[in-house]
């Protein structure tokens, strides 16, 4: 019987350390740029993308200026 509950405690602090670990790694935060166009299609520019830099720094400055 503790074999068993040592096992189970096992398995369940193994669980939370991987739920732990995918909350940490997939909530870095990321900026992009959605483009959406009248004909419903989108196109996603990603961080180091000059396009992407502009647009981004642009939207910094606006969020700036709302939220002062």
């Amino acid at each position: 019987m503790p074999r068993r509950l040592v096992v189970l405690a096992g398995v369940a602090t193994g669980a939370l350390a991987a739920i732990a670990w995918a909350r940490r790694t997939g909530s870095r935060r990321r900026e992009r740029v959605d483009l959406y166009y009248a004909d419903g299609s989108m196109v996603s520019l990603g961080d180091g993308s000059p396009d992407a830099e502009r647009l981004l720094s642009l939207a910094r400055d606006a969020l700036r200026v709302t939220s002062a």
